[in-house]
């Protein structure tokens, strides 16, 4: 990376203050986001001496950095805190190469390449290529007791977490296919799984309405709202509010070790809707059985283009093709 700096001087030539400058920046491989598909794209990439660039985002490591144990990730057979696992990911991908840096993209022109990048409205990069990291955030029923308790019985993730339920009590929030598919999952778990539904029907498909209704430790709580998540240290229970008419309501308290949301995950690419496809819900699509946008020279890897499996394995599976993708796709232009 190349700098020009402009000294200002007083009469006496003492340096008083030194502007440094950027000029614009080239890189091979821009890695936008840093969750299991981003660092395992840096790992990949930088072995193939492509020298990327990783741009961490506001939240460095991703989702897993708000998780506690992961006990479903090849190579940990004690289990990890999500935490640990980021960080010996990032330690891995920092010892192949990888220019791995804090900062938020704020802006991006895909329209030609190289791809122009803007990096906290001031730095510009331009990419030959790009590899889009950036996940999806988990959507919150937006109650002060739902960060109290993350992390400690509160989950966007009954595939990651509802193993530590194993024959305990628990509540999924949501109506819709992913919060049937939750409590159905959970319940093949847990004692008791309590579906919050706010609505008097469940939106979700008729297949997956059947799936819950057939399953005898699910009860469905209609026309339920959650007010709050109690405990201490931990989830204990949760107080709802059942509607019995227009103007009648009352608080309904239930017992559960966990809490999980199912009303859904948001992707993080409405930066990059301009240029690339996107499904109904957000998601980045790509050639199926690749990591490629329609865009030449863009690819997209993690939870921001899966909206079916959303785990770290499958995540750091799809980082790996996206990096092998860019390897190839710089091979065929050179």
């Amino acid at each position: 990376m190349s700098f020009f700096k402009t000294l200002n001087v007083n009469e006496n030539n003492d340096n008083k203050s030194v502007n440094l400058d950027e000029n614009i920046e080239k890189v091979r491989c821009l890695i936008i986001g840093s969750g299991p598909a981003g660092y395992t794209a840096a790992i990949y990439a930088a072995r193939a001496n492509l020298k990327p660039v990783m741009i961490q985002g506001m939240e460095a490591g991703g989702q897993l950095t708000t998780t506690t144990e992961v006990e479903n990730f090849p190579g940990y057979p004690q289990g990890v805190t999500g935490p640990v696992m980021m960080e010996d990911l990032k330690t891995q991908a920092e010892r192949f190469g990888t220019d791995i840096r804090w900062g938020e993209v704020t802006s991006a022109d895909l329209s030609k390449r190289p791809f122009r990048i803007i990096v906290d409205n001031k730095k510009q990069i331009d990419a030959e290529t790009v590899i889009i990291a950036t996940g999806a955030t988990a959507q919150y029923l937006g109650i002060k007791s739902e960060q109290t308790f993350r992390g400690a019985g509160v989950s966007a993730c009954a595939t990651c977490d509802g193993f530590f339920y194993k024959g305990k009590k628990v509540a999924v929030v949501g109506g819709g296919d992913t919060a049937a598919e939750e409590a159905t999952y959970l319940a093949g778990l847990a004692e008791k799984v309590y579906l919050i539904v706010r609505k008097p029907i469940m939106r979700a498909s008729k297949a997956m309405i059947e799936r819950v209704e057939r399953t005898e430790n699910i009860e469905v709580l209609y026309e339920h709202n959650t007010k709050e998540i109690t405990g201490t240290n931990v989830v204990t229970g949760a107080t709802l509010i059942k509607r019995k008419g227009e103007s009648d309501e009352k608080e309904v308290k239930i017992e559960i070790d966990g809490f999980f949301l199912g009303i859904g995950h948001k992707p993080n690419s409405e930066l990059f809707a301009k240029y690339i496809d996107l499904d109904s819900v957000g998601y980045i699509k790509t050639v199926p059985g690749t990591s490629k946008t329609k865009v030449p020279g863009v690819f997209a890897a993690g939870d921001v283009q899966d909206s079916i499996y959303r785990q770290a394995v499958t995540a750091a599976g799809s980082g790996c093709m996206a990096a092998l993708d860019a390897e190839r796709f710089l091979g065929e232009q050179e």
